[in-house]
């Protein structure tokens, strides 16, 4: 763990105390005494997988918390925010802790938060669990969506022994981890509950508090929304951070139903900009008493029962992103000027990770360069910064390595998700970091990069994407040949593991062509032609390799046909073959 990591462990946000303050226009229920307010250990639900992405999303990240059971977190992908309730500005009382007698792994697919009561006193002697993932990259390109969803059994209690509890799944802006102010940094409420009512919440906050243009500690929210069934069953809670629309949207969802939305229209462009347009990480938590539960009539009380859980099924987070083709830029050799430990490489920057990242050390200059391996007419880039995002840099381009021209500069950048058009012609390119947004380094989730190569028989005009595609076999229904011609890199065909196999695109009619690309999955092809075909029949080879070494190939080609297939005669590893994108360029 870095310095870095440990400092943001005791960064604490008041956010959810204003949701409460939304209820007190509505009318509390008034819990009910029991004789014994333990809860008892229902049968175990049986997990689900992670679902595949919306129609025109890929999975960027999931977790299926697939731990032993009575294991702990996964401290690699997750953090414990442990530590007294009293610390986080919402009135909590439980002190959340790093024991599994609060956060485990149940062995049977979930993630378990439980809160304990001890003692005779309601009011004290809580311990509970909240935990917030590692990476903070998970947010929206400029033109693009993200969708944050994850499938969830609130505590299984009702108002009768529910007072006081308060379950939460939510996300917070990644400039708070580097001392931005909490609300402007912005936090999104996916679902809250309070006192075990059938119900849902959903909030944005944002401004500044107290007031402002989110009438903060409010927030703007949907108000109380009816959950049935959400204490007793796995429900889908989800919200979508739309930046591909005018205005930009939030909506949030519930069992694949939208409930609630805000436009960015809602507020000035400063205040939406600030908490919206940049990452989050995601936090799960189970609190206990606080203003929220209390504006509702809750308490805890003699009468809520110790035991209760917040368990989940799984978390994911979906991207739609903008076309901008194939990321040339994925597992090139990458290089930097210093990394801050043998944990963040440069290589973290190109590997198509979003939860890996480079990070320089902490001073001013730092680079990181890729060699693309050819020159490349290049068109576009994006770059998601970490938290400690760079806040003035030059992307910098060169045909040899050692004579650079600067394609694009920003002197200062306030979101830490960037894209922008290129135009230039390199084989190298470099990310110059002159000024940093921290204390610490220069911290970089992934540069992408995109463009056509500059030699090779001609480019000609993309003619196969979201044409018709078959395949031999598929490893499943997740990786159906369509996926290798959607021009989404997230998505893929993959085969059986047998050889050969072979994937082809129709074209619709009889093209020239002059170029295929192929950006293989790790599991790729050593042996493999391309082949044509007036018929779909009778094939010709136009190009033929024993020798593939895989990664992003593009092959000048000379041939004509109205389908085009890649066979694969010998795979290069014990898997099948695997191909992210499948792209025949001609007239």
């Amino acid at each position: 763990m870095s310095i870095r990591d440990k400092c943001a462990r005791l960064v604490r946000s008041p956010g959810r105390l204003a949701t409460g303050l939304l209820a007190l226009t509505l009318t509390a229920t008034s819990a009910v005494a029991m004789t014994a307010p333990t809860i008892v250990e229902a049968a175990v639900a049986q997990p689900s997988a992670v679902p595949a992405p919306p129609a025109g999303f890929t999975t960027t990240w999931s977790d299926d918390f697939t731990g032993a059971a009575n294991t702990g977190l996964d401290t690699g992908t997750w953090r414990y925010d442990a530590g007294p309730g009293s610390s986080f500005g919402t009135g909590e009382i439980e002190t959340t802790t790093t024991s599994t007698d609060n956060v485990y792994h149940d062995g049977n697919g979930h993630l378990v938060l439980k809160a304990l009561h001890s003692g005779g006193d309601p009011n004290s002697g809580w311990t509970s669990g909240r935990v917030e993932t590692q990476a903070d990259g998970f947010g929206a390109q400029p033109g693009g969506v993200v969708r944050i969803q994850a499938s969830i059994q609130q505590p299984d209690l009702s108002t009768a022994n529910g007072a006081g509890y308060w379950p939460a799944f939510w996300m917070l802006g990644a400039p708070l981890r580097i001392g931005q102010v909490w609300p402007g940094s912005g936090e999104v409420d996916i679902l809250e509950d309070i006192n075990g009512r059938s119900s849902l919440f959903g909030t944005l906050h944002c401004g500044v508090s107290p007031g402002g243009p989110c009438n903060e500690g409010t927030g703007l929210g949907s108000g109380e929304r009816a959950c049935g069934g959400c204490q007793t069953g796995y429900h889908t809670y989800a919200v979508e951070l739309d930046r591909s629309t005018s205005p930009e949207q939030i909506r949030w969802y519930l069992d694949g139903t939208q409930y609630f939305s805000l436009s960015s229209n809602q507020v000035d462009a400063t205040t939406w900009a600030n908490a919206v347009d940049h990452s989050y990480f995601i936090i799960f938590d189970l609190a206990i008493g606080g203003a929220f539960p209390a504006a509702f009539g809750g308490g805890p009380n003699a009468a809520t029962a110790s035991g209760g859980s917040l368990n989940v099924d799984y978390v994911a987070v979906y991207n739609k992103s903008p076309n901008y083709g194939t990321n040339i830029a994925q597992g090139k050799p990458t290089t930097a000027s210093s990394a801050e430990s043998a944990q963040f490489p440069a290589s973290n920057a190109t590997d198509g990770d979003i939860t890996t990242r480079w990070s320089s050390t902490f001073s001013d200059p730092q680079w990181l360069q890729v060699d693309l391996g050819q020159n490349y007419n290049l068109n576009h880039a994006t770059l998601t910064w970490e938290a400690a995002t760079a806040s003035a840099y030059q992307l910098q381009t060169s045909t040899d390595g050692a004579n650079w021209a600067t394609a694009y500069t920003n002197n200062n950048s306030p979101q830490d998700i960037q894209s922008t058009p290129l135009s230039a012609t390199a084989r190298y390119v470099r990310v110059l970091a002159t000024g940093r947004a921290s204390q610490w380094g220069d911290s970089l989730y992934e540069l992408a990069l995109y463009g056509s190569p500059t030699s090779g028989g001609g480019t000609g005009s993309l003619l196969s994407q979201g044409k018709t595609a078959t395949s031999s076999s598929s490893e499943n229904t997740g990786f159906t040949a369509a996926n290798a011609v959607d021009g989404n890199t997230g998505t893929r065909w993959s085969s059986a593991f047998s050889d050969p196999q072979w994937l082809q695109v129709d074209l619709g009619a009889t093209h020239a062509i002059s170029r295929v690309d192929l950006s293989w999955e790790a599991a790729y092809a050593k042996a493999f032609q391309i082949q044509t075909s007036n018929d779909g029949s009778t094939w010709s080879n136009i190009y033929s390799t024993t020798t593939g070494a895989g990664g992003n190939q593009s092959l000048p080609v000379s041939g004509s046909g109205r389908y085009v297939r890649v066979n694969g005669t010998a795979r290069a590893t014990q898997y099948g073959y695997s191909l992210w994108e499948f792209q025949v360029f001609g007239s």
